[in-house]
Protein backbone atom coordinates (compact mmCIF):
# COMPACT_ATOMS: atom_id res chain seq x y z
CA UNK A 1 0.00 0.00 0.00
CA UNK A 2 1.38 3.47 -0.84
CA UNK A 3 0.90 5.50 2.05
CA UNK A 4 1.29 9.03 0.05
CA UNK A 5 4.34 9.67 2.79
CA UNK A 6 7.07 10.59 0.47
CA UNK A 7 8.96 14.36 1.07
CA UNK A 8 6.64 14.60 4.23
CA UNK A 9 8.40 16.34 6.77
CA UNK A 10 8.04 14.62 10.05
CA UNK A 11 9.37 14.69 14.27
CA UNK A 12 9.20 12.20 15.94
CA UNK A 13 10.46 12.86 19.90
CA UNK A 14 12.94 10.82 21.72
CA UNK A 15 13.35 8.74 18.96
CA UNK A 16 16.88 6.63 18.80
CA UNK A 17 15.37 3.73 20.68
CA UNK A 18 12.48 1.86 21.28
CA UNK A 19 8.88 2.73 19.90
CA UNK A 20 10.38 6.29 19.12
CA UNK A 21 13.23 4.28 16.98
CA UNK A 22 10.96 1.92 15.44
CA UNK A 23 8.24 4.85 14.42
CA UNK A 24 11.01 7.32 12.95
CA UNK A 25 12.40 4.48 11.04
CA UNK A 26 9.03 3.24 9.34
CA UNK A 27 8.89 6.97 8.41
CA UNK A 28 11.91 7.68 7.11
CA UNK A 29 11.79 4.24 5.07
CA UNK A 30 8.68 5.60 3.89
CA UNK A 31 10.06 8.75 2.12
CA UNK A 32 9.42 11.02 5.17
CA UNK A 33 12.41 13.55 5.78
CA UNK A 34 12.71 13.22 9.66
CA UNK A 35 13.60 14.87 12.15
CA UNK A 36 14.82 12.49 15.43
CA UNK A 37 16.13 13.56 18.96
CA UNK A 38 17.29 12.02 22.41
CA UNK A 39 19.05 13.61 25.55
CA UNK A 40 22.24 11.39 24.25
CA UNK A 41 24.18 13.14 21.24
CA UNK A 42 26.19 9.76 20.44
CA UNK A 43 22.85 8.23 20.13
CA UNK A 44 21.38 10.81 17.83
CA UNK A 45 24.60 10.86 15.53
CA UNK A 46 24.74 6.80 16.24
CA UNK A 47 20.73 6.49 14.88
CA UNK A 48 21.51 8.92 11.82
CA UNK A 49 24.13 7.14 10.62
CA UNK A 50 22.27 3.70 10.54
CA UNK A 51 19.25 5.11 9.03
CA UNK A 52 21.37 6.61 6.25
CA UNK A 53 22.51 3.29 5.47
CA UNK A 54 18.80 2.42 4.39
CA UNK A 55 19.71 4.27 0.98
CA UNK A 56 16.67 6.29 1.58
CA UNK A 57 16.29 9.61 -1.02
CA UNK A 58 14.58 10.64 2.40
CA UNK A 59 16.94 13.14 4.61
CA UNK A 60 17.16 12.69 8.73
CA UNK A 61 18.60 15.40 10.74
CA UNK A 62 18.59 15.04 14.74
CA UNK A 63 19.97 17.02 18.07
CA UNK A 64 20.30 16.46 21.28
CA UNK A 65 16.93 17.30 23.19
CA UNK A 66 15.37 17.08 26.72
CA UNK A 67 12.16 17.39 25.83
CA UNK A 68 11.23 18.36 29.46
CA UNK A 69 13.10 21.22 29.31
CA UNK A 70 10.93 23.99 27.14
CA UNK A 71 14.59 25.60 26.17
CA UNK A 72 15.58 22.92 24.54
CA UNK A 73 12.23 22.41 22.89
CA UNK A 74 12.43 25.34 21.25
CA UNK A 75 15.96 25.16 20.08
CA UNK A 76 14.73 21.62 18.47
CA UNK A 77 12.48 23.20 16.31
CA UNK A 78 14.37 26.50 15.67
CA UNK A 79 16.63 23.69 13.98
CA UNK A 80 13.93 21.78 12.38
CA UNK A 81 12.25 24.82 11.09
CA UNK A 82 15.78 25.37 9.97
CA UNK A 83 16.44 22.58 7.85
CA UNK A 84 12.54 22.08 6.79
CA UNK A 85 9.98 24.02 5.18
CA UNK A 86 7.28 22.94 7.55
CA UNK A 87 6.39 19.77 9.50
CA UNK A 88 3.37 18.09 8.20
CA UNK A 89 3.60 14.86 10.85
CA UNK A 90 4.72 15.57 14.58
CA UNK A 91 4.91 12.41 16.85
CA UNK A 92 4.97 13.05 20.22
CA UNK A 93 7.38 10.29 22.04
CA UNK A 94 8.83 10.75 25.56
CA UNK A 95 10.38 7.94 28.37
CA UNK A 96 7.77 6.64 31.00
CA UNK A 97 8.03 8.12 34.49
CA UNK A 98 9.18 6.13 37.23
CA UNK A 99 7.08 3.21 38.63
CA UNK A 100 6.10 2.90 42.21
CA UNK A 101 2.98 3.40 44.17
CA UNK A 102 1.42 6.99 45.86
CA UNK A 103 3.68 7.02 48.78
CA UNK A 104 6.44 7.01 47.23
CA UNK A 105 6.81 10.40 45.15
CA UNK A 106 7.40 13.95 46.60
CA UNK A 107 6.24 16.69 44.52
CA UNK A 108 8.98 17.28 42.55
CA UNK A 109 8.84 13.69 41.62
CA UNK A 110 5.12 14.51 40.46
CA UNK A 111 6.49 17.49 38.46
CA UNK A 112 9.21 16.20 36.79
CA UNK A 113 6.53 13.24 35.41
CA UNK A 114 4.39 16.09 34.43
CA UNK A 115 6.96 18.28 32.64
CA UNK A 116 8.15 15.33 30.66
CA UNK A 117 5.19 13.49 29.76
CA UNK A 118 2.72 16.81 29.89
CA UNK A 119 4.36 19.50 29.12
CA UNK A 120 6.44 18.22 26.08
CA UNK A 121 3.53 17.19 24.36
CA UNK A 122 1.65 20.74 25.02
CA UNK A 123 5.15 22.70 23.77
CA UNK A 124 5.78 20.81 20.62
CA UNK A 125 2.16 20.88 19.37
CA UNK A 126 2.53 24.38 20.19
CA UNK A 127 5.75 24.99 17.80
CA UNK A 128 4.48 22.12 15.14
CA UNK A 129 0.74 23.72 14.42
CA UNK A 130 1.50 26.98 13.33
CA UNK A 131 3.22 25.13 9.61
CA UNK A 132 -0.02 22.90 9.67
CA UNK A 133 -2.36 25.24 9.64
CA UNK A 134 -0.66 27.63 7.12
CA UNK A 135 -0.69 24.68 4.90
CA UNK A 136 -4.28 23.50 6.29
CA UNK A 137 -2.88 19.74 6.99
CA UNK A 138 -1.31 17.72 9.50
CA UNK A 139 -0.93 14.47 11.43
CA UNK A 140 -0.45 15.23 14.80
CA UNK A 141 -0.26 11.61 16.76
CA UNK A 142 0.75 11.40 20.85
CA UNK A 143 2.10 8.12 22.30
CA UNK A 144 1.01 7.42 25.28
CA UNK A 145 -0.12 4.00 27.38
CA UNK A 146 -2.17 1.16 27.45
CA UNK A 147 -2.68 3.08 31.31
CA UNK A 148 -4.81 5.40 29.75
CA UNK A 149 -7.30 3.10 29.37
CA UNK A 150 -6.89 0.38 32.50
CA UNK A 151 -4.56 1.80 35.19
CA UNK A 152 -1.07 -0.15 35.76
CA UNK A 153 -0.15 -1.05 38.88
CA UNK A 154 2.60 0.20 40.61
CA UNK A 155 2.61 3.01 37.74
CA UNK A 156 0.88 6.32 39.48
CA UNK A 157 2.46 8.69 37.68
CA UNK A 158 1.77 7.10 34.28
CA UNK A 159 -1.54 6.36 35.17
CA UNK A 160 -2.42 10.33 36.38
CA UNK A 161 -0.15 12.41 33.76
CA UNK A 162 -0.95 10.20 30.46
CA UNK A 163 -4.37 10.49 31.18
CA UNK A 164 -3.86 14.02 30.58
CA UNK A 165 -2.50 13.65 27.30
CA UNK A 166 -5.55 11.52 26.02
CA UNK A 167 -8.01 14.61 27.45
CA UNK A 168 -5.57 17.26 25.45
CA UNK A 169 -5.71 15.26 22.50
CA UNK A 170 -9.09 14.35 22.06
CA UNK A 171 -9.64 18.25 22.99
CA UNK A 172 -6.98 19.72 20.51
CA UNK A 173 -8.82 17.21 17.55
CA UNK A 174 -11.87 19.65 17.77
CA UNK A 175 -10.20 22.89 18.00
CA UNK A 176 -8.05 21.99 14.46
CA UNK A 177 -10.33 19.48 12.77
CA UNK A 178 -11.40 22.77 10.35
CA UNK A 179 -7.27 23.19 9.19
CA UNK A 180 -7.41 19.43 7.82
CA UNK A 181 -5.14 18.68 10.70
CA UNK A 182 -5.66 14.63 12.58
CA UNK A 183 -4.71 14.77 16.08
CA UNK A 184 -5.02 10.98 17.69
CA UNK A 185 -3.21 9.22 19.92
CA UNK A 186 -1.78 5.66 20.24
CA UNK A 187 -1.00 3.87 23.38
CA UNK A 188 0.94 0.62 23.59
CA UNK A 189 0.39 -2.26 26.18
CA UNK A 190 3.62 -4.62 26.58
CA UNK A 191 5.59 -3.88 23.59
CA UNK A 192 9.25 -5.53 24.16
CA UNK A 193 11.41 -2.39 24.67
CA UNK A 194 13.94 -1.17 27.01
CA UNK A 195 11.15 0.12 29.08
CA UNK A 196 9.82 -2.92 29.48
CA UNK A 197 13.20 -4.45 30.74
CA UNK A 198 13.42 -1.93 32.96
CA UNK A 199 10.25 -2.01 34.69
CA UNK A 200 10.62 -5.84 34.95
CA UNK A 201 14.42 -5.28 36.38
CA UNK A 202 12.57 -2.67 39.09
CA UNK A 203 9.67 -5.58 39.92
CA UNK A 204 12.16 -7.95 40.19
CA UNK A 205 14.07 -6.19 42.80
CA UNK A 206 10.78 -5.37 44.65
CA UNK A 207 9.70 -8.68 44.97
CA UNK A 208 13.05 -10.69 44.30
CA UNK A 209 11.29 -12.81 41.38
CA UNK A 210 13.26 -13.55 38.47
CA UNK A 211 13.43 -10.54 35.59
CA UNK A 212 12.83 -13.60 32.86
CA UNK A 213 9.74 -15.25 34.99
CA UNK A 214 8.17 -11.81 35.49
CA UNK A 215 8.35 -11.05 31.78
CA UNK A 216 6.33 -14.38 31.35
CA UNK A 217 3.72 -14.01 34.12
CA UNK A 218 3.30 -10.59 32.23
CA UNK A 219 3.07 -12.16 29.09
CA UNK A 220 0.34 -14.95 30.20
CA UNK A 221 -2.25 -11.76 30.97
CA UNK A 222 -2.19 -11.31 27.56
CA UNK A 223 -4.52 -13.42 25.44
CA UNK A 224 -1.45 -13.56 22.40
CA UNK A 225 0.53 -15.16 25.12
CA UNK A 226 3.50 -12.63 23.61
CA UNK A 227 4.74 -8.84 23.70
CA UNK A 228 4.31 -6.56 20.82
CA UNK A 229 7.54 -5.60 18.73
CA UNK A 230 8.51 -1.92 18.56
CA UNK A 231 8.18 -2.94 14.53
CA UNK A 232 4.46 -3.54 14.84
CA UNK A 233 3.62 -0.81 17.03
CA UNK A 234 5.48 1.53 14.14
CA UNK A 235 3.09 0.66 11.61
CA UNK A 236 0.21 1.60 13.13
CA UNK A 237 1.55 4.86 13.87
CA UNK A 238 3.02 5.35 10.87
CA UNK A 239 -0.98 4.33 8.83
CA UNK A 240 -1.97 7.31 11.33
CA UNK A 241 0.24 9.69 10.31
CA UNK A 242 -0.83 8.82 6.18
CA UNK A 243 -3.76 10.34 3.94
CA UNK A 244 -5.04 7.11 4.12
CA UNK A 245 -6.40 7.54 7.85
CA UNK A 246 -7.26 11.49 6.81
CA UNK A 247 -10.74 10.70 8.23
CA UNK A 248 -9.84 9.55 11.89
CA UNK A 249 -9.10 12.16 14.52
CA UNK A 250 -9.72 12.52 17.77
CA UNK A 251 -9.44 8.83 18.61
CA UNK A 252 -7.19 6.96 21.27
CA UNK A 253 -5.86 3.66 19.76
CA UNK A 254 -4.52 0.80 21.55
CA UNK A 255 -2.27 -2.28 20.28
CA UNK A 256 -1.98 -4.65 23.42
CA UNK A 257 -2.56 -8.34 22.29
CA UNK A 258 -6.43 -8.04 23.82
CA UNK A 259 -4.84 -7.59 27.06
CA UNK A 260 -7.32 -4.86 27.90
CA UNK A 261 -10.64 -5.92 28.44
CA UNK A 262 -13.10 -3.45 28.58
CA UNK A 263 -16.08 -2.53 25.58
CA UNK A 264 -14.66 0.44 24.70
Amino acid sequence: MNLGLKNKNAVVLASTKGLGKAIAKTLYTEGCNVAICSRSVSSVQNTIKEFEHLNSESRVIGKAVDVSNPDEIDSFFDFVESEFDSVDILVTNAGGPPSGKFDDFSDKEWLNAFEQNLMSVVRSIRRAVPSMKIKKQGKIIAITSISVKSPVENLILSNTIRAGVTGLIKSLSNELAEYNITVNSVCPGYILTDRVQQLSKNESERTGNNEKDIIKMWEQKIPMKRMGTPDEFASLVVYMCSNKAGYITGTTFWMDGGRYQGLM
